[in-house]
């Protein structure tokens, strides 16, 4: 069976450039929770959970709720 190349829309961050940056990660973290349709308060617990830990915390957190559209390379 043929068929057509799908598109990849996924972002991918290299998490050893800048993009990787903790402050980096949560800005692009609230631009696509709002994106989602995050409330306010939503949006801020995310980043109080982001927050709320090592960077490795914040790398699962971040995953967990934007996985699906972002790909992170270590």
């Amino acid at each position: 069976m043929i068929r057509n190349k799908q598109p990849d829309n996924n972002v991918v961050i290299d998490l050893t450039g800048p993009d990787g940056n903790a402050f980096a990660l949560i800005g692009l973290a609230q631009k696509l929770a709002k994106q989602l349709h995050y409330q306010p308060g939503e949006r801020g617990e995310l980043t109080a959970e982001m927050m709320g830990g090592d960077y490795d915390n914040l790398l699962e957190i971040f995953d967990k709720h934007f996985g699906e559209f972002v790909t992170l390379h270590k």
